[in-house]
């Protein structure tokens, strides 16, 4: 039993350079961008069934084009795929359209909308047509160090491997000078590698299917719609040519209606089907009465990068966000771009310290998009629910009409969100333009004293929204530039 390949009783074992943990959006992407530079890689995924979720059917026009950059777009092809131009956004009756700002990038960049589960199987078969990616069906137990024993935190032995179940009782070792974790949203060694990170959970997804055209049921098709109703927002966008997808967001403060007594279906019979606009309330109602409900509880979690010698986290292992802005994808490709280039000067993964030198740049150049990406869906789900607080109750209001104003206004938040611009500077900017706009709202016609506290209310209030998140995602990461980071070695 060597380093480098997997432990058997007899004959040559297989040379692995990469282990990857998981083969979700993350993993299989990785493994398929690792194995087309000619790194053998190790693919170990616990279930390689169709995965069924509610979340990640929404690839943002700034992930298709890291899926272009890694070789990938053809996933999205043979899915029932539905191409996504930019948003609808209701409340109170009112409409603000967004599209995203697409020209000069080619007629194929938009978003993409589709069942998750046939996405990850196209990136999956990707991933298997690669001559140097072996993906086998295995569950990984333990994390092992470079002699072979089980890997523990603070013994200062590098990880060298995985130890795996492919049945109930047949267990197997595999070693690699470099293991990547992609295990996802119940991540089984995430507080191993990474033992700040703490996953918090803001609110839960209720999904529903309904049946029909999309192009007849949305109101503005070729738009994934947010209605920004109360307690928080309802989404809908389409997952293929036949079926739209519905989430009403039910936040932690709210008591879960019960699926099996009929309560969820009362929930949104009478909560939510008189929120959303007139063309979908029927079609809406027809589905609940179907009673197909899937419920997804949402996470946010800042990265927390540690230095683990032969390990790195990568996907919801390692970083969440909340799902409402549908940035998820486009983080997790990014962050595999990132990692192949990072890691493409280096001619084999045997040197341990040049290694971990690339892995530290991969944590410094990775958190322009990312934290991003974090911050504005973090801060947007705060802003877009309802709130007893007049102030952010403004707030909500004059972010949806600034996004009315078009121009600049709309083009600039719409690019954020659709991964196109990932300069935190530029998120920042409009986030306290939003602010000053809800502001200069308040004081037409007259600057009254009780509309001068609202306003000063209202800037505190955008203030402690913002103001926590980008500390999570770190400051210095945020801000600082990465070429300086990376030279001093922050991650």
């Amino acid at each position: 039993m060597g380093r480098g390949g997997e432990a058997q009783a007899s004959g040559s074992p297989p040379e692995w350079d990469v282990i990857v943990v998981g083969a979700g959006v993350a993993g299989a992407s990785l493994a398929y961008a690792l194995g087309n530079e000619g790194r053998n890689v190790l693919l170990l995924e616990r279930d390689l069934s169709e995965p069924v979720r509610i979340v990640g059917e929404l690839l943002q026009p700034g992930g298709y084009l890291k899926l272009k950059e890694l070789g990938l777009e053809h996933c999205v092809d043979k899915i029932d795929a539905q191409k996504v131009y930019g948003y609808a956004m209701y409340k109170d009756g009112g409409e603000a359209l967004v599209g995203y700002p697409l020209e000069g990038r080619g007629d194929d960049v938009a978003g993409r909308s589709f069942h998750n589960g046939r996405f990850v199987m196209r990136l999956r078969e990707a991933a298997l047509g690669c001559p140097n990616v072996t993906v086998k069906q295995a569950t990984v137990k333990k994390l092992l160090n470079v002699d072979g024993g089980e890997w523990v935190d603070g013994e200062g032995m590098p990880i060298g491997g995985v130890a795996a179940t492919e049945n109930e009782t047949q267990s197997t070792e595999y070693f690699a000078p470099l293991t990547v974790v992609c295990d996802g949203y119940f991540s089984s060694f995430r507080k191993k590698l990474a033992k700040k990170s703490a996953p918090v959970s803001p609110s839960t997804f209720v999904g529903i299917i309904i049946d029909g055209d999309p192009n007849e049921l949305l109101p503005r098709p070729g738009h994934g719609h947010v209605v920004l109703g109360d307690p928080s927002p309802v989404l809908f966008y389409p997952i293929s040519s036949k079926e739209v997808r519905c989430l009403v967001d039910i936040p932690a403060h709210v008591k879960m209606p019960s699926v099996a007594s009929g309560a969820m279906a009362e929930y949104v019979l009478t909560k939510i089907v008189p929120q959303v606009p007139e063309k979908l309330r029927d079609p809406l109602t027809s589905a609940v009465r179907g009673g197909a409900f899937k419920s997804m509880m949402n996470k946010t979690m800042p990265a927390q990068p540690s230095r683990t010698p032969g390990a790195v986290l990568l996907g919801d292992a390692f970083n969440m966000r909340h799902p409402l802005t549908g940035g998820g994808m486009t983080v997790a490709f990014s962050d595999v771009v990132t990692m192949k280039s990072m890691l493409s000067p280096l001619p084999s993964f045997a040197d341990a310290a040049a290694v971990g030198e690339r892995v530290d740049a991969f944590y410094a150049h990775r958190t322009r998009p990312a934290l991003t990406i974090n911050t504005l869906a973090n801060a947007l789900y705060k802003v877009f629910c309802s709130s007893k607080d007049s102030s952010m109750e403004e707030m909500r209001r004059a972010c949806f009409e600034y996004l009315r104003l078009g121009g600049s206004m709309s083009a600039g938040p719409i690019a954020l969100l659709g991964g196109l611009e990932t300069n935190p500077l530029t998120l920042v900017a409009h986030f306290f333009s939003v602010a000053l706009f809800g502001v200069g709202r308040l004081m037409v016609p007259l600057p009254t004293p009780a509309r001068i506290w609202k306003g000063v209310n209202l800037l505190k209030g955008a203030v402690t929204i913002i103001v926590p998140i980008v500390s999570g995602e770190g400051l210095i990461r945020m801000f600082v530039p990465s070429k300086y980071r990376e030279k001093a070695r922050i991650i």
